[in-house]
């Protein structure tokens, strides 16, 4: 049978999985709301204008 305990001691993140991981979290990516917000503004703002 098989001793889990024993296997997620021999457990070792494979190292592209980490370096995505990290690679992911450094980038500043543009999302949904990001957008939102930019329209939101420019809108409020060329209102403001007229």
């Amino acid at each position: 049978m098989i001793d889990f305990e024993e296997e997620l001691k021999k457990y070792e993140p494979a190292i592209e999985v980490e370096q995505a991981e990290d690679d992911i979290k450094a980038r500043d990516l543009t999302d949904l709301t990001d957008l939102l917000v930019n329209i939101s503004a420019q809108n409020v703002q060329n209102n403001v204008a007229k």
